[in-house]
């Protein structure tokens, strides 16, 4: 079993930066694929990034390349996400989520078997 705790939402302007957090605890988390979704009201979850067990490889959806990136630090457990450059569209809820195997398409939701409980990211002036 492997429990997710996101944290470090919060209002920001357009333009300011933010940090999420994604703390894991549970089944090795060097083993675990992991990903970053979001939601906003009235839509479904979107993929916004990947990174493999290792953090070696990475792949974001077009909307964020550039501006967000995804980190490991396997000594604290925790992947982070720095989102840069925010604008009103990245409002939502942020999910992490790890999987145990990858065996489709990593944007899918599909691919993860565990999540996180959300954070809340508003951007807005």
């Amino acid at each position: 079993q492997v429990r997710l705790v996101e944290s470090g939402g919060g209002l920001v302007q357009p333009g300011d930066s933010l940090r999420l957090s994604c703390a894991a605890s549970g089944r090795p988390f060097s083993k675990s694929p992991m990903a970053w979704f979001r939601q906003a009201p009235g839509k479904e979850r979107e993929f916004v990034g990947y990174s493999n067990w290792s953090g070696g490889t990475t792949f974001y959806t077009d909307s964020v390349k550039g501006r967000f990136t995804l980190t490991r630090d396997r000594a604290k457990n925790t992947e982070y996400l720095q989102m840069s450059s925010l604008k009103p569209e990245d409002t939502a809820v942020y999910y992490c989520a790890a999987a145990i195997v990858i065996t489709g398409p990593v944007a899918s939701v599909d691919q993860y078997d565990y999540w996180g409980q959300g954070t809340q990211v508003l951007v807005s002036s």
